[in-house]
């Protein structure tokens, strides 16, 4: 028991010595890489940065032949840093356990690779280390299909409507036609004709605005039962390739977004062409507004009565 306890706690690499599989396995180990990246379920951990620890061990099927002194017949310790960096980059995630899967099935990816050991730890949010640590196999990704998203992801029609646009009683209507359209359609709006509360500081500004246009999108749901307010990118993927209207709560995927917008919610015209290039729109089609100085994807205007409402 005591050696078992002792283990739980040794670096990754003697975690590996301990528990390998029949025959030997080679290793390549990555310690004490500290990297300062936003993630955190609390509060207290958006807005701000803080110094994450990975160390990694890889086991790899032994190279038959000899190796040569060639780099390019290795698995490079720039694979799994790479692998690291990727995920990070991906998305801001809440669970250190997200990460640490994600980067595993990433290097389990490597032709070579067999196992990985992979801990993660945050080194600011208190007295000790805090993290978890996750073992996984190719065999733990043999039945588990690999997404190729270059190839399935849809290009939806983002569709921003005025809040003269979501009181006309032809909504239902235009909602027809665009239920009618081959592309999956994603509605946007901007915030009630109301003032929001003022909090006199700007982060949690933002919240409250991000807030006063969710406020709004439930207001658009309730005109017509078609139109389904969604926060998430796995609900908008969903609901892309299943034929469902989707209305664009912004708080999450802005919250959680690397690449964030430079815009605020202030402005939720260019919002809206941001929300459009980070899920990859065809185009956006702005009802009764006036195009933004800068927009990813083509841009395409229509006035109240051009657009049949």
């Amino acid at each position: 028991m005591s050696n078992e306890i002792r283990l739980a706690f040794e670096h990754p690499a003697e975690r590996a010595d301990a528990t390998a599989p029949d025959g030997p396995l080679d290793r390549i180990s990555l310690r004490d890489h500290i990297v300062e990246v936003e993630i955190g379920a609390f509060q207290a951990e958006r807005g701000t940065t803080q110094r994450i620890c990975f160390n990694v061990v890889v086991e790899v099927r032994p190279i038959t032949g000899a190796v040569d002194d060639d780099v390019d017949r290795i698995l490079s310790y720039d694979r799994v840093t790479e692998a690291i960096a990727a995920e990070l980059a991906e998305e801001r995630l809440n669970l250190l356990e997200t990460l640490a899967g994600r980067i595993a099935e990433r290097i389990l990816q490597e032709p070579q690779a067999v196992r990985t050991f992979v801990r993660i730890e945050k080194l600011d949010r208190g007295p000790g280390a805090l993290g978890v640590e996750i073992v996984r196999s190719v065999d733990d990704l043999a039945t588990k299909p690999i997404a190729h998203h270059a190839d399935t992801t849809p290009h939806p029609h983002v569709v921003f409507l005025t809040n003269t646009a979501i009181r006309s009683p032809n909504l239902p209507r235009w909602i027809d036609q665009l239920e009618a359209r081959a592309e999956p359609v994603i509605l946007c709006v901007g915030r009630p004709d109301v003032d929001s509360p003022k909090t006199g500081h700007k982060m949690t500004q933002r919240r409250v605005d991000l807030l006063a246009i969710e406020q709004n999108t439930w207001v658009l749901a309730g005109r017509d039962d078609r139109c389904v307010v969604v926060d998430t990118r796995t609900e908008l993927d969903w609901a892309m390739k299943n034929g469902q209207i989707s209305v664009w709560a912004p708080s999450k995927i802005v919250l959680d977004a690397v690449d964030g917008p430079s815009v605020g919610p202030n402005d939720p015209v260019a919002l809206a062409a941001w929300f459009s290039g980070h899920i990859d729109a065809s185009d956006l089609l702005l009802i009764g507004e006036h195009p933004p100085s800068h927009s990813p994807v083509p841009v395409l205007v229509q006035d109240i009565a051009q657009s049949g409402l």
